[in-house]
């Protein structure tokens, strides 16, 4: 797992609007980087919704918030569209960007076993390296938690 001090893997995807997001274009701010299972189900929803309405607090303190996840830009769209997110949700479909962030694996849910994105967030830094790493995460009261992280 990555930790902090260790330099944020470089990516490109693209948004649910199809524009195209680079981690080195996003230097000298800093970067929230949600890994979230699926587009429109509870506890997605929930933290989505909860980056969006403290998505003031994030842009006071010049961060950018990037959800991401293996869904579609269609899926994408929709999900944003339904909530009025107003931050960008990443497509990575081939999930190489979530492998690179050790956020894709085996996942157990109700007995079963399969490979998915793992709920996982990373604060990187200004410089480009991780500032903090916040595993299996629970949605309810954590963008709250990245914020007073971000404040420290």
């Amino acid at each position: 797992m990555l930790k902090p001090g260790d330099p944020a893997p470089d990516f490109t995807l693209t948004t649910g609007d199809g524009e195209t997001v680079s981690l080195r274009d996003l230097r000298g701010r800093p970067v929230v980087l949600y890994f979230y299972p699926r587009d429109d189900t509870p506890g997605c929803t929930t933290e989505a919704c909860s980056f969006r309405d403290l998505q003031p607090e994030f842009k006071k303190r010049d961060a950018a918030v990037f959800g991401v996840s293996a869904d579609d830009l269609k899926s994408h769209q929709k999900f944003a569209h339904k909530y009025d997110l107003t931050f960008p949700l990443l497509s990575d479909p081939d999930h190489s960007v979530a492998e690179a962030y050790d956020s894709w694996g085996l996942k157990k849910f109700m007995g079963r076993e399969y490979e998915g994105v793992k709920r996982n967030t990373f604060l990187i830094g200004p410089d480009g390296k991780i500032a903090h790493v916040w595993e299996k995460v629970k949605p309810a009261g954590h963008p709250e938690a990245v914020l007073a992280e971000l404040n420290a």
